[in-house]
């Protein structure tokens, strides 16, 4: 087996022995949230199995991944710091409680499972990218690199504001709305969903990987729609008085510049 076929499998074995092995984890330490933290470093792991499958040296092949572990590394090193030994996600705590002794298999499918499998159907431009002609790097990849960059930068910076935020006790209870805070509700997933549309447009630019762009929609719903914004602002209305307002001045998603005040 050679080519794309190689590639997408060699990837989706990638992926479900990891999530195998974090699935093991959590069990032995109680913690399904670590699948979070895997989150990140999976999609670098999948960028380097297809790059090895792939077996172009051309230059989209190398761009890639290298793009991939950089975003992938900070987020797993963030995500660690936050999360670990913080206790387990109430989302996880109330899924057990609701399963009983059947947690261990119900989450090996509904979370481990599930979330490998969003992560295979992302990844596609990482996968599909490396189906590379030896061509140059054109207009398409550069203008993907730059919205990759203007994406890390966006999560990077929305991130730190949040964790210093946090850090305060002065701010318990109360709503970030300054730094990039104040030009959207959700300033680090605009970021991820700028990040894979321009993986996805650095792949397109190899010649090969079009549907690499299903990837990028796939997370950008996720986003929006399921498990980013939707799932936060559901529980920040219960929980901060001042969310009202402040969604009503903050765009949701796309950044805009910050009102005046009148």
């Amino acid at each position: 087996m050679t080519g794309a076929p190689a590639i997408l499998l060699g990837s989706a074995v990638a992926v479900a022995s990891l999530m195998l092995a974090t699935w093991g984890v959590s069990l032995a330490v109680r913690d399904a949230s670590i699948v979070d933290v895997t989150w990140g470093a999976g999609f670098v792991l999948v960028a380097w199995v297809a790059r090895w499958l792939g077996g172009s040296d051309a230059p989209h092949a190398w761009l890639l991944p290298v793009l991939a572990t950089l975003w992938g590394l900070r987020l797993t090193a963030h995500l660690a710091r936050r999360n670990l030994g913080k206790g387990e996600d109430f989302r996880y705590v109330a899924m057990r409680e609701r399963h009983g002794d059947r947690f261990a298999i119900v989450s090996l499918g509904t979370v481990f499972g599930l979330q490998g499998a969003l992560m295979w159907v992302v990844s596609l431009p990482l996968q599909l990218g490396q189906r590379t002609t030896d061509a140059g790097i054109g207009p398409l990849a550069l203008l993907g690199v730059l919205v990759w960059a203007l994406g890390l930068a966006f999560e990077a910076i929305g991130d730190r504001q949040l964790a210093r935020f946090r850090a305060d006790p002065a701010h318990a209870g109360r709503v970030l709305d300054t730094g990039l805070w104040a030009w959207t509700r959700h300033p680090n997933y605009f970021g991820d969903a700028c990040v894979w549309w321009g993986l996805a447009l650095v792949a397109a630019d190899s010649g090969r990987a079009w549907i690499g762009l299903l990837g990028a929609l796939v997370m950008n719903v996720l986003l929006v729609r399921v498990s980013g914004a939707a799932m936060l602002e559901r529980s920040l209305r219960r929980t901060k008085p001042g969310w009202a307002d402040y969604a009503a001045r903050t765009p949701r998603f796309v950044p805009r510049p910050p009102r005046r005040a009148r």
